[in-house]
């Protein structure tokens, strides 16, 4: 294999990875968020801002990893 070869396969794995790593965060983060709401309804608004603003955090670190794939597919 040459190195343009394993660019496109390493990108594309990476790319997998961050998919599969961002969908697993969210859902660990929303599962617990949703079953604090539930118990606790008072408090629902600033767990629902607190999970957003995990969740937009979250999905920057995913972009930047499906950026840094991209590049990668780029350069080669």
């Amino acid at each position: 294999m040459d190195a343009t070869a394993l660019a496109f396969l390493a990108a594309g794995i990476g790319a997998g990875l961050v998919a599969i790593g961002a969908g697993i965060g969210i859902g660990n983060l929303a599962g617990p968020a949703m079953e604090a709401s539930a118990r606790q309804p008072e408090v629902a608004g600033h767990i629902r801002l607190t999970m957003i603003i995990a969740a937009a955090l979250l999905e920057g670190v995913a972009l930047f990893g499906m950026i840094i794939c991209l590049l990668l597919t780029l350069k080669a």
